[in-house]
């Protein structure tokens, strides 16, 4: 059987880090329903946060378990034409977040995160409803 594939917010991944109980996180349960990607963005910044060898150890031990999508030429062009539409509606969101959504889009995979308000901005973005699981 194959499993859906999704790309992975970085938000999703810090709210599993956050919690003790790992189970009722959404990362733990699309994990187990979906062949889970991140960009080299989430990789970027889930590593600038981790201070401590025992976080990136642990960061280790998750990115392992997903495929990592590049951050290529296709993505940065599709994140400036996200940019300058969103300039242009005075909508703006973080340059790291529009790298994200660029990859989920050229890559074509639905992108699960934590942060709708922003993403929603987006347009072309397919993100997947997490209403279920919340």
């Amino acid at each position: 059987m194959e499993f859906p594939k999704l790309l992975i917010d970085t938000s999703i991944i810090i709210d599993f880090l956050r919690k003790k109980n790992k189970e009722n996180t959404l990362f733990w349960k699309i994990i187990n329903e979906y062949a889970c990607y991140i960009s080299t963005i989430t990789e970027f910044e889930l590593f600038c946060g981790a201070i401590t060898d025992e976080k990136k150890l642990e960061l280790e031990k998750i990115i392992n378990s997903l495929q990592i999508i590049n951050f290529d030429e296709n993505a940065s062009l599709k994140s400036a034409e996200i940019f300058l539409s969103l300039r242009s509606k005075n909508k703006n969101i973080e340059f790291r977040d529009i790298f994200i959504a660029a990859t989920a889009i050229v890559a074509d995979l639905p992108l699960s995160t934590l942060n709708q308000k922003h993403f929603n901005r987006i347009s072309e973005l397919k993100l997947q409803n997490i209403d279920k699981w919340i």
